[in-house]
């Protein structure tokens, strides 16, 4: 016998990878890439290659597997047209969408070749509470998930000569528990902040240090529900996450409409419902502002005895319009107020403020205080000190600078790659709200689920409607660079013009 024959045949014996132990003696002859693709499927399937997985070196696994590299490559291939992996150049192969686990694949029009099911139901029409932790947890190359700021932007030099200036100063004693309501440096800053930048005055002690809207809401469920108050309205298209905080403490949240003008007064008037939360500066996700005879009306329904939760949503994010007043500076008693440094800092930072009416300012207290003590102090304190310095102002000049950038990148390749959308609310803010011609059979939440297996992260439109309105999507572009914007969209673009 040849001896090099002999070689090859005892090379051929010992191919194998421990990577999901593969050996290709399993694999039918002339059916190599079949095999190692559906291999692939199934570990995808039932959780041995989890989403964000990496998968070995085309190279590499051709070696461990004595086959030629193509029959790697091109089992890879598959997989990316299916949406199950993805290449990230220097990254490698990801897996980004697992199938199901039961019954992972179906059989196809060819014999012998599997399909994939649908990747799972992250996108669902009735999302549950955890769903947004879910969605951040999903590895994509593109985030285009709304609610966050220009984070790279972080003013890491100011904040840590703000904190090593507060620490100089600092008495031993000031490391003890704090007051509940917060620092009182911190309320004073706050309501300096909230009189020059949204016409709000306020003493300090009306002030209220809270970790962030989400808490702020929390708080006010409880001591709405003490209250004998059972239901909050609440804007629609409104928020989902804000929904979800009041319904976990309230019975109801019943939806009213918002068109072009804002959320309909009339419509409110109808539900009955003793309380609304309001987004008025920049109606998430819509972007419309509350136009004047609404507002009007509001205020007169307000002054009837109704009471007003203002969420002040990224009001300070604005580009093409004038800057518009809190409701809280015309009718204080009827209007709780809530912001928070999220959109302008971090949402790491977990702080923010809320004002309520004198009537449910000890309840709320007394939420707080059974909630967590109050919050951190140090943090309180530097952020006191970046306010009152004007160090916050000038960060949020850049913040608007470059976000405008961003937002104009954004418009830009919509126009370019998916013309048929309708922007939303491009004048402030930091996302963009697209509706989308409606497609016999496609949901938006599909679009949703179809952008995330190409890498792609963004929400669904539907996830903050509840009463009959058009697909679409919500696409943040603060915290992205404008090429990584650039490349999301065209990728909603090929989807699209794929499906049609």
């Amino acid at each position: 016998m040849n001896r090099s024959k002999v070689e090859a045949s005892d090379r051929s014996k010992e191919a194998g990878a421990d990577f999901l132990q593969l050996d290709t003696a399993d694999a039918p002859p002339g059916g190599l890439t079949d095999w190692l693709a559906r291999r692939l499927r199934e570990a995808v399937a039932d959780g041995r290659l989890p989403a964000g997985s990496r998968l070995p070196a085309s190279r590499v696994l051709a070696a461990e597997l004595g086959v030629s590299r193509g029959v790697v490559t091109d089992a890879y291939r598959r997989l990316a047209e299916e949406g199950q992996v993805a290449g990230r150049g220097r990254g490698g192969t990801v897996v980004v969408a697992a199938v199901a686990a039961s019954s992972s694949v179906v059989r196809g029009e060819e014999p012998g070749v599997d399909r994939p099911r649908p990747a799972p139901a992250l996108f669902l029409d009735d999302p549950a509470p955890e769903v947004f932790d879910r969605l951040r947890a999903a590895p994509a190359r593109i985030d285009l998930t709304p609610g966050v700021p220009d984070l790279a932007a972080f003013p890491r030099t100011a904040w840590l000569r703000a904190e090593r200036a507060v620490l100089d100063g600092l008495a031993a004693a000031d490391l003890g528990y704090g007051d509940v309501r917060g620092t009182p440096a911190l309320r004073r800053a706050v309501a300096h902040w909230l009189a020059r930048n949204r016409g709000i005055r306020a003493d300090p002690d009306e002030v209220l240090i809270v970790a962030g809207t989400a808490q702020a809401l929390a708080l006010l469920g409880r001591a709405l529900g003490r209250a004998g108050v059972g239901e909050v309205a609440v804007e629609d298209p409104g928020s989902l996450g804000a929904r979800q905080h009041l319904a976990h403490w309230l019975a109801a949240t019943p939806p009213v409409p918002v068109d072009a003008e804002g959320i309909r007064v009339d419509a409110l008037r109808a539900t009955g419902a003793p309380a609304v939360l309001l987004t008025p500066a920049h109606q998430y996700p819509t972007g419309v502002v509350l136009g004047g005879d609404r507002r009007r009306a509001l205020l007169r329904w307000a002054a009837e005895g109704g009471l007003v939760i203002e969420d002040d949503y990224d009001a300070e994010h604005r580009y093409d319009r004038p800057p518009v007043p809190a409701l809280r500076a015309a009718l204080p008693e009827q209007v709780c107020y809530a912001g928070s440094v999220s959109k302008l800092l971090a949402p790491a930072l977990r702080t923010g403020w809320l004002l309520v009416p004198a009537r449910l300012r000890d309840a709320v207290l007394d939420a707080k205080r059974f909630a967590d003590l109050g919050n951190p102090v140090l943090p309180q304190l530097v952020l006191a000190r970046l306010m009152e310095s004007g160090e916050l102002d000038r960060h949020l000049r850049l913040l608007r600078r470059r976000h405008r950038r961003r937002r104009d990148a954004m418009i830009a390749a919509i126009r370019t790659h998916l013309p048929g959308a309708t922007v939303h609310g491009a004048a402030a803010g930091l996302h963009l709200m697209l509706t989308l011609p409606e497609e016999p059979g496609r949901t938006d939440t599909e679009w949703a689920a179809a952008a995330l297996a190409e890498g792609v992260k963004v929400q669904p439109l539907s996830w903050h409607a509840r009463l009959p309105y058009p697909p679409g999507l919500v696409l943040g572009y603060a915290a992205g660079s404008t090429a990584e914007i650039t490349e999301g969209v065209a990728v909603l673009g090929r989807l699209v013009r794929r499906s049609s």
